[in-house]
């Protein structure tokens, strides 16, 4: 089968950092799905594990967790979905990835393909929408109110995968008022555009930003990237006893400055029920199954930006570029082999 893969971490604009491949066609296990992938969408974590991982030699590491594809075949104990059957999902850190012609993958974090998507715009929506659900609904449990807060969120990084995704569940299912951030005039519209009520300019000290809406101190802040260069201003404006929850990398997250506030911090990172096989591993399946629910009502859109041909090597270092350049906005979608 064809795949895209590395074998040493380098630069994106080293013609080897993703290189084409011929692998041998994965074999299902148990409670595995072997699907043929048929769009993926890119990520940050692709670009960071390609720029951090080493893989053993002469094994070539497949990138990609967002797909949407046609199942091939199931497993002996598979039950929730059989050949034939349509799925979108985002994968598993531990194995390899969708970047791949067919892909092995536990059918417990499997949902049904939104049949009002097509499969480029399904592809944009798994990893990015349980990020955002799991923040906002287990790590924040935004329907529960802090006392005295405004009820608000600010979604730092508003126009990312997360950002967007974030932004419209928290417009469509609470009453919370959303505030978003971006820092350019087509970033600020595309957040506007998902549902966000007010969006203010990260490029600013946010604490005045926020202030100057004249909402109170948000209960809630949630926060997608550039979390060590905004927590100072963070740790302002967020409402005494509130909520905070990250998903990117800072170097090093001082919490010292939250104690008087007694603001309780999360982190957020949607791997985790798959890495350590978590009694509760099927609420990704069953969260996945919701979204595509809500997108076929119309509550939900998808976040699809942008498509980069076919899945290649060539494209998805491309995609990989822009993702790191920080100037992307929404998902970066490739569909079909050439």
């Amino acid at each position: 089968m064809r795949a895209i893969g590395f074998t040493q971490p380098l630069p994106i604009e080293d013609a080897r950092a993703l290189v084409d491949l011929d692998l041998p066609a994965p074999v299902p296990g148990p409670r595995d799905l072997l699907v043929r992938v048929q769009a993926v969408s890119v990520n940050p974590v692709d670009t960071k594990v390609r720029r951090r991982a080493t893989p053993p030699e002469g094994q070539p590491r497949i990138l990609g967790y967002d797909a949407v594809g046609v199942v091939e075949a199931a497993g002996a104990e598979a039950r929730l979905f059989g050949p034939g059957d349509a799925v979108f999902y985002a994968g598993a850190l531990d194995r390899p990835g969708t970047n791949a012609e067919l892909h092995l993958v536990d059918e417990r974090i499997v949902g049904a393909k939104p049949a009002s998507l097509s499969l480029a715009e399904a592809a944009a929506l798994p990893l990015t929408a349980i990020t955002a659900w799991e923040a906002l609904f287990d790590r924040l449990d935004v329907r529960k109110p802090v006392p005295g807060a405004a009820q608000a969120v600010l979604i730092v990084g508003g126009a990312g995968g997360v950002g967007s995704i974030a932004t419209q569940l928290a417009r469509q299912l609470t009453d919370l008022t959303v505030i978003t951030t971006a820092s350019r005039p087509e970033t600020a519209a595309w957040s506007r555009a998902l549902g966000a009520h007010h969006v203010v300019d990260h490029g600013k000290p946010l604490a005045a930003e926020v202030a100057a809406l004249g909402l109170g101190a948000p209960a809630f802040v949630f926060s997608t990237t550039g979390t060590d260069q905004h927590l100072p201003e963070i740790v302002t404006l967020i409402a005494p006893q509130g909520r905070f929850a990250l998903i990117d990398d800072p170097a090093a997250l001082d919490v010292m400055p939250f104690k008087q506030k007694s603001v309780s911090t999360h982190w957020e990172f949607m791997f985790t029920r798959s890495m350590f096989g978590t009694a509760d591993l099927g609420e990704q399946g069953r969260l996945l199954n919701e979204v595509a629910r809500l997108v076929d009502a119309g509550t939900l859109k998808t976040t699809f930006a942008e498509s980069f041909g076919t899945i290649s090597a060539e494209n998805l270092r491309r995609a990989h570029a822009l993702i790191e350049s920080g100037r992307a906005k929404g998902k970066i979608v490739l569909e079909g082999w050439a």
